[in-house]
């Protein structure tokens, strides 16, 4: 089965279809603000299955490591662990006593084990977003301060090269990740967007170390080179593409999660998942490391 058109992996709508992984054969992702997390099949669209609901919004997860079954979750105003069975279990309390209501945002693990949350304030307020690095045995570090929504980041094969956007100012930076510690160095300005192009939102990427990244607002994904040229531009049927990630069999289709949220007149397509297949894979998911407990 061969998309060569965006097309609506299944009849669900989400209110914002986020923090999407391919791990297991199968995707994985979240509607974020309803608290659920879903999965569904990559090789023929099917109906989205719940795996949790929280009463919390849920931003993102990421699988752990030789734990089957186990989450390590940004979820309401920290992170936790979802087990394979029972309850969740807080791991950190990172923007509860923040001085705007403030909740966790875009999240991924990066190649070695850690795990990488950004925070953002429910007013949106400039310079209210954190993104903390989450290091099993250590305390939690605010790595990236400053910013408004931080989205992504997304890491190289070797986790050594870092890219986080921030979505309404229309920013992407890159970073040097030390491998040992995950310190930040070398913070450079890779892509500046306008508003016409749509804010730079869910991030992965490709084998060939290129940059997919979801336009919201937008309705497009873009690839884009390691030099920051742009190398193509797929033309979505939803305003809001929020979420992005590689998978199926051989992780070359293109699975989009979009958002109805804030739309006065929400099309037929807003809130889908799309999936559409391109000519390189993608990376496989990285797993975080077990939080010690």
């Amino acid at each position: 089965m061969e998309l060569t058109e965006p097309t609506a992996w299944s009849t669900d709508r989400l209110e914002l279809g986020e923090g999407l992984r391919w791990v297991d054969d199968r995707l994985v992702l979240v509607d974020l603000l309803a608290g659920r997390l879903l999965e569904t099949d990559g090789d023929a669209p099917t109906p989205l299955r719940e795996l949790r609901r929280l009463d919390v919004p849920l931003s993102a997860v990421a699988p752990v490591a030789d734990r089957p079954g186990e989450w390590l979750a940004a979820a309401g105003t920290g992170v936790t662990v979802l087990p394979a069975t029972g309850d969740p279990r807080p791991v950190a309390e990172l923007v509860a006593d923040a001085p705007e209501p403030t909740r966790m945002n875009d999240a991924v693990a990066d190649p070695h084990g850690r795990f990488w949350a950004g925070s953002m304030t429910y007013a949106m307020v400039p310079g209210g977003g954190t993104l903390f690095r989450l290091t099993p045995g250590a305390e939690p570090v605010p790595a990236v301060t400053g910013l408004t929504i931080p989205n992504g980041p997304a890491f190289d094969a070797t986790g050594t090269t870092m890219y986080l956007a921030d979505t309404p100012r229309g920013e992407i930076d890159r970073f040097t990740v030390d491998p040992a510690t995950g310190a930040l160095h070398g913070r450079e300005p890779f892509l500046r967007l306008s508003p016409a192009d749509g804010g730079p939102d869910g991030m992965t990427l490709d084998a060939a170390g290129h940059l997919w990244i979801a336009l919201w607002g937008g309705s497009a994904v873009r690839r884009y080179r390691p030099d920051g040229t742009l190398d193509r531009e797929i033309r979505l049927p939803a305003k809001q593409p929020a979420g992005i990630c590689l998978g199926g069999p051989d992780l070359r289709r293109l699975f989009i999660g979009t958002a109805r949220v804030g739309l006065d007149s929400a099309g037929p397509q807003d809130g889908a998942l799309l999936a559409v297949d391109v000519p390189v894979p993608g990376l496989p998911a990285a797993r975080a490391g077990a939080p010690v407990d």
